[in-house]
């Protein structure tokens, strides 16, 4: 599975930008997938993740309420709708494909197995 994600940009503190996250491979949909992100200087974190068929969906605490996640099987796509957006939220994002097996949402950073390149979002304040 290779993974291209896009959408980021620059956006004022307040604004929404939405990443997309192409997948190629047969394997997309058997696999969970999830939207990690890394600032300058800081380890990269999981910011959301969704189950393989998307009923399940989990996000860290800082982004609850102005991000969702979302998949659409059927285009080999998901997606991170980012609204509200704060400065800290400016960092490289990632989009992650879990191993051949991992259909439920994934939160360890090990058990994905494919990565895109990263999308650069930055918010100003």
């Amino acid at each position: 599975v290779q993974l291209q994600a896009s959408g980021g940009g620059l956006v004022q503190a307040g604004g929404s930008l939405r990443l997309s996250c192409a997948a190629s491979g047969r394997t997309f949909s058997s696999s969970g997938m999830g939207w990690f992100r890394q600032a300058p200087g800081k380890e990269r974190e999981i910011v959301a993740a969704i189950s393989a068929s998307g009923s399940s969906t989990y996000y860290v605490d800082s982004v609850k309420g102005r991000f969702t996640i979302s998949r659409d099987n059927d285009k080999n796509s998901v997606y991170l709708q980012m609204n509200s957006l704060k400065p800290e939220d400016t960092a490289v994002y990632y989009c992650a494909g879990g191993r051949p097996g991992y259909r439920t949402i994934i939160l360890q950073r090990s058990s994905y197995g494919h990565w895109g390149q990263g999308t650069q979002v930055t918010v100003s304040s």
